[in-house]
């Protein structure tokens, strides 16, 4: 192993983490703001997304700002980060495959919904429906910025940067635990969705397939709680 592919798995594995410990700190601190005695870690879980403005602009914020570094991992090593996304020659496979995984993860999400109804009457609760803007900002955060700028970062990178590393399969679970710790109010639902995530890049090949898959995900969730009349 070159010393240069030490120094580029260090790399990459120090951005993800300080985006994960920074993101999953924040959203603790807001959650553990709204605390209550008789509160069980679902109610405290509820309140992440208490205020809905705040924390998709900082979730938009965290994994922007931190966007330049990752460009420049792949452009100081030569590497092409719109190959890694995608090929002509394969593109339509691509979509095909991450529409399908989507609503396979999508359906894998459901068996989580269970663990929600051991909320207590201290959990959050949305006060009527909410507006056409956090609407739109929301698909923002969470279709496009997480399905584009996350995968590159847990995906991209545990395969591109760390795989030599640490072998490939262990850098793409080593990073998806991370994916689960920033997500960890989800109680495991974002692990499992990056094990689809994996599932489908490791089979393509190429990083439109994961963004495709987390986007759609987060896209159908959004739906599915329109639907319900949480928007």
């Amino acid at each position: 192993m070159k010393e240069n592919d030490i120094k580029n798995a260090g790399k990459a594995l120090t951005i993800t983490t300080v985006l994960t410990f920074f993101i999953a700190t924040f959203e603790m601190a807001n959650a553990l703001g709204f605390y209550k005695p008789g509160m069980n870690l679902p109610d405290i879980a509820s309140y992440v997304q208490a205020n809905r403005w705040i924390f998709a602009f900082t979730f938009i914020f965290a994994n922007l700002v931190i966007l330049p570094s990752a460009l420049f991992l792949y452009k100081a090593n030569g590497i092409s980060l719109k190959k890694e996304i995608y090929e002509r020659e394969t593109v339509g496979g691509d979509i095909l495959w991450g529409v399908i995984l989507a609503i396979t993860a999508s359906l894998l999400n459901l068996l989580f919904l269970p663990i929600y109804k051991g909320r207590t009457e201290l959990a959050f609760v949305e006060d009527g429906k909410m507006g056409v803007g956090i609407t739109i900002l929301y698909v923002i955060a969470l279709v496009f910025v997480s399905g584009i700028c996350k995968e590159i970062y847990y995906r991209g990178f545990a395969k591109r940067f760390c795989g030599q590393a640490f072998g490939e399969i262990t850098a793409l679970l080593l990073f998806n635990m991370l994916f689960g710790l920033l997500d960890w109010y989800n109680f495991g639902a974002s692990f499992v969705l990056g094990l689809v995530c994996i599932l489908g890049y490791r089979r393509r090949k190429h990083l439109i397939v994961p963004m495709i898959i987390h986007g759609g995900t987060n896209l159908l969730s959004i739906i599915y709680i329109i639907v319900m009349g949480g928007y």
